[in-house]
């Protein structure tokens, strides 16, 4: 069997070769050592202990169970299982369907990303950021902030239900213009036709891409690639000229300047110390004057440009131009879209917003700053991209966190207070502190770009303070009294002990710094890029193959891996639970006959 990594190297460098097809990529859907990649990339996941449509969880994964699989796709005679559907809430309040797949459809699924990542990852538009490795929310604002400098209009794009409406046969289409194994095309066939089961009611799938589904991501991004491509050749054509005129006032200043300039220069060694210091009065004068107006022409009709910057199903353009003609981008795309991908752009989410207006965009308000003031001779803010972090996000958070009360006074004006979180009082101290930190740092982590990001200095007072009132209710006393227990120099910690020291962690206090980040390459989005893994006999590929029993020692035996959803879930009362406590470990590879006897309670 070759080696999956060496398959997926040898895909990528075929990739930008337009004319070239894939052939007989079906027969890797054999190799025992691609699924134990899939499951190394896979099993830490938490939401594999979530029972799918078949009764089963990524606990007693093992080679056996792989094999079964592997002889499925052999006589394909493998048929998905329907996704379990769910619904979660969205920021709106409204429900989006989520799917549930089976662990081994999963399994399947992650080989299949992995070798559509190789084929088609390379041929991507640098324009696209989801769900891609190495690119992320931050890297899509960070193109925005460099390259949308001076834009006069947002397009806010935003395709509507698209997961749910993307066109099957469109997609298959897609596929097969790289493509030539009609086997692989087949089991991604049946992957989209799978359907779900909502009340324990099968539906079938009749459009879009099943979310929650591990290849959902890149089938989109294949999916929309037609629209960057468009978009790519769209721009080429909208852009004209290389420069924007400069204005006739500021080229009349400038000229006056630079007259006085060399008037000055000629006679410089003549005059007297009085003359030169009202000289160079003059000449600051003339320049100040210059600079008080705008040194490019915004009507210039001879001058023209067009950006864009896709994440997902939503986009945004910025255009140098007139109304008109951010009127007439919208009208095309949405024709384009409509014709060529059978989707429909959101009236409602898809604005034409003037740049001195914010634009919401990936949960930043973006605009264009118009300040005219100098720093050092230059306009260091005029018509630069802003990225401003709204108020009202990190005002939800703290009410969906129930860490703030609202009430009203008399005369109708609104008192913030903040209060205890009552389902934390059963935790210990640090959990409770843990549970703080980490919200407090993701929220900032996620908005670190914004140029307002110190505001988040009052999000962290109501936290903080929503912490000290959680403790007192813990432990029936007052703030006071809770700060003079814990408190170190001043700072607020909690003490714990590990098996080889005492340890101390302190409630967050490293400010809230605005980081500038021209290269963000720290992924948002929890996708793995698998090609960058080695298969270096990985810990759990190692552990797999051993074929020894890690709890009663038996070798050359059949192993079923054990999982646990979370290490804080074991109690540690008995001796399996221990050992993987101490080993710091979710996972225990078992004979079968000890991981039978686990679950029967007969282990110990």
């Amino acid at each position: 069997m070759r080696n999956p990594v060496d398959v997926l190297e040898s895909l990528r460098k075929n990739a930008k070769n337009n004319d070239y097809k894939y052939k007989r990529l079906y027969r890797n859907l054999y190799n025992l050592e691609f699924y134990f990649l899939a499951y190394q990339n896979i099993y830490g996941k938490a939401g594999n202990m979530t029972k799918g449509t078949d009764g089963q969880t990524i606990d007693g994964m093992g080679i056996t169970r792989i094999s079964k699989i592997i002889e499925s796709m052999k006589n394909h005679s493998y048929q998905p299982n329907p996704a379990r559907r769910v619904y979660i809430k969205k920021a709106n309040g409204k429900l989006r369907p989520l799917g549930i797949p089976s662990v081994d459809d999963k399994l399947v699924q992650e080989v299949i990303r992995m070798i559509l990542e190789s084929i088609f990852e390379p041929t991507f538009s640098r324009l696209s950021h989801g769900f891609r490795p190495n690119k992320s929310c931050h890297t899509a604002l960070v193109q925005i902030k460099k390259e949308f400098t001076g834009a006069k209009w947002f397009i806010e794009g935003d395709i509507k239900g698209f997961f749910d409406n993307i066109d099957h046969q469109i997609m298959i289409t897609t596929l097969r213009k790289r493509i030539d194994d009609e086997y692989f095309i087949a089991l991604i066939w049946k992957f989209l036709k799978a359907g779900y089961l909502e009340c324990w009611q099968f539906n079938k799938t009749y459009s879009g891409t099943p979310q929650g589904s591990i290849i959902s991501p890149i089938l989109s991004n294949i999916y929309l690639d037609t629209l960057d491509k468009y978009m790519e050749r769209y721009i080429e054509q909208f852009d004209k000229g290389k420069v924007h005129k400069r204005t006739k006032e500021y080229r009349s200043r400038e000229y006056k300047l630079c007259l006085k300039r060399k008037e000055v220069k000629n006679c410089w060694n003549d005059m007297s110390d009085i003359e030169k210091a009202q000289a160079l009065k003059e000449i600051k004068y003339l320049k100040a004057e210059m600079q008080s107006v705008h040194c490019k022409d915004p009507m210039d009709k001879s001058f023209r440009r067009m950006k864009y910057v896709r994440y997902a199903d939503d986009f945004l353009i910025g255009i140098i131009g007139t109304k008109k003609e951010a009127e007439e981008v919208k009208s095309k795309i949405g024709e384009f879209i409509a014709n060529e991908l059978k989707l429909e752009m959101s009236d409602e989410k898809t604005l034409i917003t003037h740049t001195s207006k914010r634009a919401r965009f990936l949960g930043y308000d973006i605009f264009v700053c118009r300040d005219q003031k100098t720093n050092n001779g230059s306009r260091t803010l005029s018509n630069r991209v802003l990225l401003y972090m709204p108020q009202e996000k990190w005002f939800k958070k703290l009410l969906s966190y129930k860490a703030l009360r609202i009430k009203t006074d008399d005369s109708g004006k609104e008192i913030w207070r903040p209060t205890h979180r009552r389902y934390l009082v059963d935790n210990d101290d640090l959990e409770i502190l843990k549970k703080y930190n980490s919200e407090i740092t993701g929220i900032y982590n996620y908005y670190r770009i914004a140029n307002n990001v110190s505001t988040l200095q009052s999000f962290k007072y109501v936290m903080e303070y929503s912490m000290y009132r959680t403790l007192c209710l813990k432990y029936r006393t007052r703030i006071g009294k809770l700060k003079r227990k814990y408190c170190i120099n001043g700072k607020f910690a909690v003490r714990y002990k590990t098996k080889t020291e005492n340890k101390v962690l302190f409630f967050y206090n490293n400010g809230f710094k605005r980081q500038k980040l021209p290269d963000i390459r720290a992924s948002v989005d929890s996708l793995p890029n698998n090609i960058a893994i080695t298969m270096a006999r990985t810990s759990m590929i190692d552990r797999m193959k051993a074929k020894k029993c890690e709890w009663c020692g038996s070798e050359n035996v059949e192993l079923e891996i054990h999982h646990v959803r979370k290490l804080k879930d074991l109690k540690g009362k008995k001796n399996w639970e221990k050992v993987m406590i101490a080993r710091n470990r979710k996972t225990m590879a078992l004979c079968i006959e000890c991981h039978r006897k686990l679950h029967a309670g007969l282990l110990d």
